[in-house]
């Protein structure tokens, strides 16, 4: 995912230091099955190493934690500041990120120094920080769950390149989507609060809560199937100029998309890439690795739409509208822009979601990779409409 800013009340510390020791070894858990190898591979830009992602994490809290409010802290190398800095231009230069693949050295043995040092001294210190510094360590727990989901969604590009298909995830258990048909649930119209109301952590492009009138519509009740994608792909979705936005057909033409990312066809039979390898396409699973530029012309051909950030929000207590996390992230049809009245933190931790909010589409939900309780309703994933190769799907609306 993409970092964030701040926007928390803290938990207890006990509370705290507990989140902390599990989230960081779930980080080494996610790496336990690559080799030294794996984590240096970078399949393209947008993607970065496993190492660079578990060092990067532990940069975040050195760089945020330990040097501000921990006196008296050595730093476990100069040069990572340099190396693992993502895109802080108030912390100042940075490796680029095109070129994170290039970076050999440190080494993995050298990066897992690095995080159990960083570990020992952020344990030590945690009952002492103050308050603020304490948000900070929080802010830096939900990144990192990020990270751990892009570290599986990058080594998942990389392993569909090679012609071995290994597994990122040995043991990986693919959830299978709820049974039954899908049917279209009526949702009514009028003013809907929206955004985080609550006490807790949030990012803070979930805020400040609003109120938004939505007209009536109906929303699907589950997500889009593999087997309705091939229907797509049957009748020539992928060959019909009118189902597509204009960037979306010139993107289409330019990379050759013919199904969704991780597919392959064998033999007249489809097989799809995923954490635990090549396996048969499943045909009754939310589809998946797909663009908002795909989504959005599979809503055409289905003579339906992508619903707004706002109506799937307001329908995601909803009991009758299922699957609305845990499979994949849901495109929906709205721009990243700012909510009203928002204003991002200070200083550098407020980097990173207010600069971000053009040319980029919202996703809701959560996706299988996701870090289990990481995601809330509220919660605004967004990527540019191009991007494929993380678990994003879609789910259906239609006006009334």
């Amino acid at each position: 995912m993409n970092d964030a800013g701040l926007h928390t009340e803290p938990s207890r510390r006990d509370d705290l230091s507990s989140h902390f020791l599990e989230v960081r070894q779930a980080t080494e858990t996610l790496a336990a099955a690559l080799t030294d190898e794996d984590q240096c591979v970078q399949s393209m830009p947008d993607a970065s190493p496993a190492k660079w992602h578990r060092a990067h994490t532990t940069w975040f809290f050195e760089q945020f934690v330990l040097v501000p409010y921990v006196p008296g802290y050595q730093v476990f190398d100069p040069a990572f500041c340099f190396l693992f800095n993502s895109y802080y231009e108030a912390v100042g230069p940075r490796h680029p990120r095109p070129s994170r693949g290039l970076l050999t050295r440190p080494s993995v043995a050298e990066v897992t120094r690095y995080r159990r040092h960083v570990d020992a001294a952020l344990r030590q210190a945690m009952s002492k920080l103050p308050v603020h510094a304490a948000a900070v360590v929080e802010l830096g727990l939900h990144h990192e769950q990020q990270h751990q989901e892009l570290l599986v969604t990058d080594m998942l590009h990389a392993f569909a390149a090679s012609p071995l298909y290994p597994a990122m995830l040995p043991d990986w258990r693919e959830p299978r989507g709820t049974t039954g048909g899908a049917r279209f649930v009526e949702c009514p119209g009028g003013l809907y609060r929206i955004g985080y109301d609550a006490n807790g952590f949030c990012f803070d492009n979930e805020t400040p809560p609003h109120q938004i009138f939505l007209q009536a519509h109906a929303m699907a009740s589950r997500l889009v199937r593999n087997r309705d994608w091939l229907s797509f792909i049957q009748d020539n979705g992928y060959r019909t100029p009118s189902l597509w936005m204009s960037d979306g057909w010139a993107a289409l033409q330019a990379a050759g998309w013919t199904a969704p990312l991780y597919w392959r066809e064998q033999d007249g039979a489809w097989f799809q890439v995923g954490p635990g390898g090549l396996a048969p396409l499943a045909l009754d699973a939310p589809v998946r690795h797909i663009s908002w530029y795909e989504a959005d012309a599979f809503a055409r051909w289905s003579e339906a739409r992508l619903p707004t950030e706002a109506e799937w929000e307001a329908a995601s207590a909803n009991p009758d509208i299922h699957e609305t996390t845990g499979y994949v992230w849901q495109w929906t049809e709205s721009a990243y822009r700012p909510y009203p009245g928002y204003r991002p933190p200070p200083g550098a931790i407020g980097e990173y979601n207010g600069k971000f909010m053009i040319n980029q589409m919202v996703l809701r939900g959560g996706s299988m990779a996701t870090p289990r309780g990481h995601t809330r309703a509220t919660y605004r994933n967004f990527f540019h409409p191009d991007k494929r190769w993380q678990f994003t799907g879609l789910r259906l609306a239609k006006d009334l």
